[in-house]
């Protein structure tokens, strides 16, 4: 097993933490923003809100799972740990996909009788 910490000083190792923790609040701030701008505009329906704010919080789920990772990843102790987060945070990935996608079929199938006949046939989900 290959100790990753030995030969990586520990000032070098606090600095990667503090860099995953100013680019999570950069994107929370980021993300802030997008939510106050969707929820200003007025002109959109109420399903399109919705639409947006399914798919930004997807979005800021998948940014902070990839933060969370990340941190972890910093203070991994060897490769084997490193391998083994990487796995889980794939599994991970797949079992939110899998339950978005439904999320999106349902979203679907509720919007679709609203659209027009011709977008609703564009779109094949579940």
């Amino acid at each position: 097993m290959i100790d990753i910490r030995q030969g990586i000083p520990s000032q070098i190792i606090d600095l990667a933490e503090k860099n995953v923790e100013q680019a999570r609040g950069a994107f929370l701030g980021f993300i802030g923003a997008a939510q106050k701008a969707t929820d200003a505009a007025e002109t959109l329906p109420s399903s399109a809100k919705d639409a947006m704010a399914k798919a930004m919080s997807f979005a800021e789920n998948n940014v902070n799972a990839a933060f969370d990772l990340a941190q972890k990843l910093v203070r991994a102790k060897d490769v084997n740990e490193v391998l083994a987060l990487q796995s889980e945070f794939a599994k991970a990935q797949i079992r939110r996909c899998r339950r978005r996608r439904k999320s999106l079929a349902r979203l679907h199938r509720t919007l679709s009788p609203r659209l027009p006949e011709s977008n609703s046939r564009h779109f094949r989900w579940a």
